[in-house]
């Protein structure tokens, strides 16, 4: 695998991602916040929809109260799952049922992107208030498709009551680590029917076995990067943790279970986001943030991720939706209700400088330094589905590790095509 890490978490993955992104300068052409403000619709009489989560929604209603206020227009949330925006977006704009505005991550551009469902973002001169890797993880073809707001990944999450100690360096250690606690559990992780390839990446990628190869520039391909020996080798320590073998891994453990058991105190450690740190503190939990195990002889790279706002290319209020983005989300009071909201590494600089003191944020974004960026390519879309039931499904004894891995990776190969 050709790999390149994230030295202070941040400054190469914008080189990963410009790369990714086809480069660009989205901030090359600067007008002023408030002469976008001048130039937005009168907001008498109009409505905005926009999507958006329960964890999200309050910091939302409350920069959409402000633009009501100030404008005259209406905003109407809708909230829906996260895990269902990406879909009904794909299939709601093109009927014009879509929202204006909705919640979402990078990583659905390039879908977005071919099915031309998604308009430009304009921020103005507050394009230089966000972390450019962030940015260009929304540009595509020179263009910014979204305002981001957090850039993230998943790390290892110590219950320090139970391992007071920094996690070991591997798998098998940290795993002996926590079965020396005596939890019920020696660490836990999210798997379910349909399995979690996002949450088990850090894992996959010690193999040597990335989802796409990527460019010498670093930009990824279309080649899958997971067949042959490395990936041959993850899938066999797959089944060799499931119920058949060491048991650390099971189906049985969907989200709600592994959240519930690591809150009870059930585990000593999960791999989980900083999504989840305000519901595992409000349990009782105090927590310290380490880097995942390798399991494999690489590094454990996990996804590194943002999270934005999309604008709809139906949108029929697009100038007011961008300016609600631009001035009344594109804001320190706004980006930082977002990080109290939902709490993740926040993509406006100024606000990242305030919370990175907080030794949960610190954590994480030493996490991060081994990164890799989700790839944004429109084949990344044909993935999802083939990767995780595989995943899932050799965990449980139901295939044969090597032939379902290769299997898997000839239907993700046709259904790229």
């Amino acid at each position: 695998m050709r790999k390149t890490a994230i030295p202070v978490a941040l400054a190469a993955a914008v080189a990963l991602l410009a790369a990714c992104s086809g480069g660009g300068d989205p901030g090359s052409e600067e007008t002023s916040a408030e002469e976008t403000t001048e130039a937005a619709q009168s907001g008498e009489g109009v409505e905005l929809t926009i999507w958006v989560d329960e964890n999200r929604e309050p910091a939302v209603a409350a920069a959409a109260q402000t633009f009501e206020e100030q404008t005259g227009a209406t905003v109407t949330l809708v909230q829906k799952n996260f895990e269902d925006i990406r879909a009904d977006f794909l299939a709601q704009v093109p009927t014009g049922e879509g929202p204006d505005i909705t919640v979402g991550a990078h990583d659905w551009l390039g879908s977005f992107i071919v099915n031309g469902v998604v308009d430009s973002v304009d921020l103005a001169d507050k394009t230089s208030e966000f972390q450019e890797v962030a940015l260009e993880a929304f540009t595509y073809d020179g263009q910014l498709y979204g305002l981001p707001y957090a850039v993230e990944s998943v790390a290892l999450i110590r219950n320090t009551a139970l391992a007071p100690e920094p996690a070991p360096a591997t798998f098998d250690e940290m795993v002996a680590a926590g079965e020396a606690t005596g939890a019920q559990y020696p660490f836990l992780i999210k798997t379910g029917p349909e399995g979690d390839p996002y949450t088990y990446y850090g894992f996959q990628t010690s193999f040597g076995a990335p989802v796409f190869e990527q460019s010498d520039d670093g930009s990824y391909t279309s080649t899958i990067g997971m067949g042959g020996d490395a990936g041959h080798a993850y899938a066999e320590w797959l089944a060799a943790n499931g119920p058949n073998g060491t048991g650390v891994f099971s189906t049985d453990i969907t989200l709600d279970i592994a959240e519930a058991e690591f809150m009870a105190g059930n585990a000593p450690y999960t791999v989980d986001g900083p999504w989840n740190i305000t519901k595992f503190e409000d349990a009782g939990l105090t927590l310290a943030i380490d880097p995942i195990p390798s399991a494999g002889p690489e590094t454990a790279a996990p996804f590194v991720g943002v999270q934005g706002f999309y604008l709809s290319a139906q949108s029929e209020n697009a100038l007011l939706a961008n300016d609600f983005l631009t001035n009344y989300m594109a804001t320190p009071e706004a980006m930082m209700a977002m990080y109290e909201a939902d709490p993740r590494l926040p993509a406006m600089t100024s606000v990242a400088d305030e919370v990175a003191s907080d030794p949960i944020m610190e954590g994480f974004l030493a996490a991060s330094e081994n990164g890799v960026p989700m790839p944004s390519i429109p084949e990344m879309g044909d993935v999802w589905a083939f990767w995780g039931v595989t995943q899932a499904n050799i965990i449980s004894g139901a295939a044969q590790p090597v032939e379902a891995w290769d299997t898997m990776v000839a239907d993700i190969e046709g259904a790229i095509g």
